[in-house]
């Protein structure tokens, strides 16, 4: 793993140190003067001093296995549709995956008290406050808006100004067209979303 730090730094500062000669970095205020390539340089020598940590780890499956099993964590609920098999006197009856067996037999059925369903159910719902998704640096939602400000300022980028109400209102509406006649169809209505689940209620 030191090898690969060592590397890794190299490689990364090499980099980072052309893209400086051929200009594409731009600094704005208190770092100004790192457009200088000396200036450049002095800042970067104690980075190519001091250790760096890299952690790497070649996924069993590969890449795609990596992203297919975060997938199901950050944009699923706990259950699928697909999974759930009958509703009944009984009970709720669902698929589950018994990963101690092996072939066929490690798909398999069980059957729950709604109640106990909908317990179950309730522990995958974050509570208040918690994020499935969060973004950080000049995303990080609870200074976003102020970073892009900021960013927009020393870019000394125009934010958008936003369309009007009624071009708004049209672009939200597409053109539905009937595969019979060929005619746009008409929206008359739009349901909205329903509330989210929320968390369970304390214990009392």
């Amino acid at each position: 793993m030191r090898v690969l730090s060592r590397l890794f730094r190299r490689r990364f500062l090499d980099a980072l140190a052309q893209v400086h000669r051929q200009g594409q970095l731009k600094f704005f205020g208190e770092d100004a003067p790192l457009a200088d390539p000396a200036a450049f340089a002095r800042w970067l020598a104690p980075l190519r001093a001091c250790d760096w940590f890299v952690y790497a780890k070649r996924p069993f499956a590969g890449p795609q296995a990596v992203l297919a099993y975060l997938s199901r964590y950050t944009h699923r609920v706990a259950i699928s549709n697909q999974r759930l098999v009958a509703l009944d006197q009984r009970g709720v009856m669902f698929r589950w995956k018994d990963y101690r067996a092996q072939g066929r037999t490690r798909y398999k059925t069980m059957t729950l008290e709604p109640g106990e369903f909908m317990r179950r159910f309730l522990l995958h719902v974050r509570p208040t406050g918690f994020h499935r998704i969060r973004h950080y640096g000049l995303l990080a939602n609870p200074v976003r808006r102020a970073n892009l400000a900021k960013v927009r300022k020393l870019l000394d980028v125009v934010p958008e100004v936003d369309p009007a109400p009624h071009d708004t209102l049209t672009a939200s509406r597409p053109a539905f067209i009937c595969r019979h006649c060929g005619a746009p169809m008409i929206v008359i209505d739009i349901l909205a979303r329903t509330a989210p689940i929320r968390a369970p209620p304390g214990q009392p």
